[in-house]
């Protein structure tokens, strides 16, 4: 009867970390209460890219506009180069900073310094007290929580097998599997609802954030124009051309990322050194 005590671990673990996903999951479906003002306001590009996709969306619009502007250079082996050091708002300067006096440096650690730095924390700071974007707290319990269900689903499994190692099959393992089989039910199913009903809680946006950025006019994906004889195989990885190739260009990139960006190179230098 020693296989019990590890019945007895499969359930506690179950049990611990489905309440824990449970309770998460409930503190993260609370209805936060924008501020009447922000629900009739215009988003900005870049807090539209919070929204949408947090720090690292920011930083890749942040990159990808100083480059539109040839005032910095996007290679596709993953560099960025400064043409013009004078930065025209405070993510544009820690971009500069980022990259450091040598004026040249990979693409990766300059897109992270930049997803963590003061004005980025800032913007999302302001967005959450308006109600329009979800607490880091609440995004991150839940992340934790359901890795915690990983882990006890992946424990079952070792007691389990466990547990039948030490049942002589003469004695019937059958019994002891279906015993397994509850715990390894309970973790499975909670994982699965997670992931449809916990994820949305996930996202940047609060369903107010949410609401601003249905508004939001998105060009179709890669459909902005190329000026001819221009791209990021250049070194530059700007090629679009027009004011309003820019504007459409850069609204994409906010809303759906990187794989808005017509150019395969400039994608290339952004996507390939982000870890993705």
């Amino acid at each position: 009867m020693l296989w019990v005590l590890f019945l007895l671990v499969a359930w506690c673990a179950a049990i611990v970390s489905c309440t824990r996903l449970c309770l998460a999951a409930v503190a993260a479906a609370e209805p936060m209460d924008p501020d009447p003002a922000a629900d009739g306001k215009d988003l900005s590009l870049y807090e539209a890219a919070f929204l949408s996709g947090g720090p690292r969306r920011v930083a890749d619009l942040v990159l990808v506009a100083m480059c539109r502007e040839r005032r910095l250079l996007l290679a596709h082996t993953g560099w960025v180069t400064v043409v013009d050091p004078d930065g025209r708002d405070e993510l544009e300067r820690s971009v500069i900073t980022a990259i450091g006096p040598e004026g040249q440096s990979p693409v990766r650690p300059v897109r992270t310094a930049l997803a963590t730095a003061v004005p980025v924390r800032a913007l999302g700071e302001r967005l959450v007290a308006a109600g329009l974007a979800v607490p880091a707290s609440a995004r991150t319990n839940v992340a934790v929580a359901v890795r915690q269900v990983r882990a006890a689903c992946a424990l079952v499994l070792m007691t389990a097998a466990a547990a039948l190692l030490l049942v002589p099959p003469a004695a019937g393992r059958g019994p002891v599997a279906a015993w397994f089989a509850l715990p390894l039910l309970l973790t499975a199913s909670s994982l699965l609802i997670a992931r449809l009903e916990a994820h949305p809680y996930s996202r940047w946006a609060s369903p107010a954030g949410q609401r601003l950025l249905g508004r939001i006019d998105v060009p179709p994906r890669r459909t902005a124009r190329r000026r001819p004889g221009a791209g990021a195989g250049d070194g530059g990885g700007a090629g679009y051309g027009g004011d309003g190739d820019d504007g459409d260009l850069l609204t994409a990139l906010a809303v759906h990322g990187t794989a808005a960006l017509p150019d395969p190179a400039l994608r290339a230098a952004l996507k390939a050194h982000w870890g993705h």
